[in-house]
């Protein structure tokens, strides 16, 4: 698998799990939009992800704790990309 590959498979995992928990609620709200809006499965993963990756980003390198609240923002103007 290469590198671009297991990270968008361990971004898949956290939208997975926020999905099955419903945690934060706007990530399933966003989906099912989405879907409404006729993307496919995967790409509404991907622009989930990355909101995702925004936040993984900032964490990681910058010690920045997660930003739900931009997290949200994010969600709500996908399909827009989330330069916040």
């Amino acid at each position: 698998m290469k590198p671009n590959e297991a990270a968008r498979e361990h971004i898949f995992e956290i939208i997975k799990n926020q999905m099955r928990d419903n945690n934060p609620p706007e990530t399933n709200l966003t989906y099912k939009r989405l879907i409404e809006q006729g993307y496919d499965d995967f790409s509404v993963k991907q622009y989930i992800g990355q909101c995702v990756a925004v936040e993984v980003f900032g964490v990681l390198t910058q010690g920045k704790p997660f930003d739900e609240k931009r997290y949200i923002k994010n969600l709500k103007r996908l399909p827009k990309e989330p330069f916040d």
